[in-house]
């Protein structure tokens, strides 16, 4: 298959510095990191998708240092020149920060950079411990989205289930702001109570004109997924949004803790070729070409 993948990671340990994959021995929210503590480029996502073929990529930011974020796009500018990927790139910016315009400014002199990620929960414990969520209570955080909007670039929306109420309440008064919600919302807990939250939590999500979601990162939150629960929860994203705003991603080198780049492939494709060949083409290429420009 010919695809591209709306949602992946690359990093060079010598030219970025990346503080979880520094951090030896310590485990995090998705598993193990101690695999991918290393260096990891197009050629081995090429090798890891093969025998698909990734005709487009977009590089979604990964925790690099603060300071970090505009060496993190030129090294992936560099890499994009020399090997043919990313073909975009979603940058690291603090949307609070007083000097917001001029941080966006800075990363859109880079011509693949088309949005921005600034991570709004990952899992429920680290969000406690973290308290990265109260970013949507706060003013310069709204104001940051807002120049994302007047600039034409995306956001890509990494949230859990409990805080998707308040984020499509943010977002629905933000015009024209493009958004994708990574990882389908990540829905940690599988309780069926929870489950339905978060069904109910998409829909408030899918109804903001511009948004699109990833069908990617399934494995970090149930890295022992069955085929038929892996196709169900595909199944209701593409209920909410419609195959045409769905794109595929793998999340990879992460999700490749669990799971190798081909079963998410197959898995992917056997929850969205029911629907059809049109919402084929839409989920693995037609969304993150028009939503990323590529």
């Amino acid at each position: 298959m010919r695809l591209v993948d709306a949602h992946h990671h690359l990093w060079d340990l010598g030219a970025v510095r990346y503080p979880w994959l520094e951090a030896r021995g310590v485990r995090r929210f998705f598993g193990d990191p101690t695999s991918i503590q290393r260096n990891y480029g197009v050629g081995d996502l090429r090798a890891d998708a093969a025998p698909h073929e990734i005709v487009g990529s977009v590089h979604v930011q990964v925790g690099c240092a603060p300071g970090e974020e505009l060496a993190e796009t030129a090294w992936l500018e560099a890499c994009a020149s020399r090997t043919g990927l990313p073909s975009a790139i979603v940058a690291a910016v603090d949307l609070t920060a007083p000097d917001v315009e001029v941080r966006l400014d800075s990363q859109q002199r880079y011509p693949r950079v088309r949005g921005v990620r600034q991570i709004v929960g990952r899992e429920p414990e680290d969000d406690r411990r973290t308290g990265c969520g109260r970013v949507l209570e706060d003013p310069a955080f709204a104001r940051g989205l807002s120049a994302l909007a007047e600039r034409g670039l995306s956001f890509d929306l990494q949230l859990t289930v409990q805080q998707m109420p308040r984020a499509a309440a943010l977002l629905s008064g933000i015009r024209d702001l493009r958004v994708a919600v990574c990882h389908v919302g990540s829905p940690w807990d599988r309780s069926a109570g929870e489950l339905e939250r978060w069904r109910e939590g998409l829909d408030r999500l899918a109804a903001l004109p511009h948004a699109i979601c990833k069908l990617s990162g399934l494995s970090m939150f149930d890295p022992h997924w069955t085929q038929a629960g892996f196709v169900a929860t595909v199944g209701a994203a593409l209920d909410a949004f419609q195959p045409e705003r769905c794109a595929f991603g793998s999340n990879f080198p992460v999700d490749g803790l669990h799971r190798r780049y081909g079963d998410i492939v197959d898995a992917t494709h056997a929850a969205v070729a029911a629907r059809g060949s049109a919402a084929v083409a839409a989920v693995f290429e037609g969304c993150a070409r028009r939503f990323y420009r590529l």
